[in-house]
């Protein structure tokens, strides 16, 4: 052979050298690692076996954490997906509370076996158990727009600014006259719902059914028992005198409905019942009965 085939066999003897060095760093199981098996492909590690996997795995670690307040960086830590941390972030933000181990058991995509795992480590801090559990048989009042919440338990140290006491079931608050620090007073209303509460009361003019909290995204059924509504008085809507614009910023009248009003009032004049527009493609029965306590004439 030439002086250049040589080159080439021996670049090539070495590449080949090479690859089989790495095959063998990275590929394949360290007969160590087989040793330490046994027959149910169990791995000896501190003198127990334990599930190959977790036994060789460095991405999973654990340590006692509450699920209420566990950081991203632990969350990960446990082993966690991102994507199931940021469901655990969205839980709580919208006032979700783990009172209990079985409820993280919820968490989405979690699976028996990292359950089990990280169950003997699930410490739930007593500032999240159920208010009730404190004062016991202490009475209380019912809700009304600013009634104060009694206690008779004297040694109640829980910041009731940041976790305010629960009322009872055949206990409840006016709908449109409670602020946020009322609102979260009902189980099952965090911070998050208290706001778009009001919110939504605001957009609307106010609340004439309970039945609308049903409007509000995900808003949590079991809530509505402990809301009642006291002769409402929404605030009108001057159908015959708005603007198009003006119309159309109500929940309840999207542009084409809005659009149809105008329409009519130029076509017909002023509009004395809603069921004037009965007859109008944009309008169901439905949407006539729901608009119909916010529209004056």
């Amino acid at each position: 052979m030439n002086r250049n085939d040589r080159l080439i066999l021996i670049i090539t003897m070495l590449v080949g050298t090479l690859v089989l060095i790495g095959i063998f760093l990275l590929g394949g199981e360290r007969p160590e690692d087989a040793q330490m098996r046994n027959g149910n492909g169990e791995v000896r590690k501190n003198g127990r076996y334990i599930p190959y996997d977790e036994g060789l795995s460095p991405s999973k670690e654990c340590f006692y954490f509450d699920p209420n307040t566990a950081d991203s960086t632990q969350l990960l830590r446990l082993g966690l997906q991102p994507w199931q941390v940021r469901n655990i972030y969205r839980y709580r933000a919208k006032g979700g509370v783990y009172r209990k181990k079985e409820d993280f058991a919820r968490l989405y995509g979690l699976t028996v076996k990292d359950y089990r795992r990280l169950e003997p480590y699930i410490r739930i801090s007593e500032d999240y158990l159920p208010a009730s559990t404190l004062v016991g048989n202490a009475r209380r009042t019912s809700f009304s727009s600013g009634t104060s919440f009694p206690s008779s338990t004297s040694n109640y140290k829980k910041d009731s600014l940041r976790y305010p006491l629960k009322i009872r079931e055949g206990e409840h608050v006016v709908l449109n006259t409670a602020d946020t620090s009322m609102l979260r007073k009902v189980p099952g209303i965090g911070a998050y719902y208290a706001k778009e509460i009001v919110r939504y009361g605001k957009w609307l003019g106010g609340y004439v059914h309970v039945s609308q909290l049903d409007e509000i995204d995900n808003f949590p059924k079991e809530a509505k028992k402990y809301f009642v509504i006291t002769d409402p008085h929404p605030q009108k809507l001057s159908i015959n005198k708005l603007t198009l614009q003006q119309l159309r910023r109500h929940p309840y009248i999207n542009y084409y409905q809005a659009k149809a009003i105008v329409d009519y009032r130029r076509l017909h004049g002023d509009i004395k019942s809603l069921r004037d527009l009965r007859f109008s493609s944009d309008f169901t029965d439905e949407d006539i009965r729901r608009l119909e306590p916010y529209i004056a004439y």
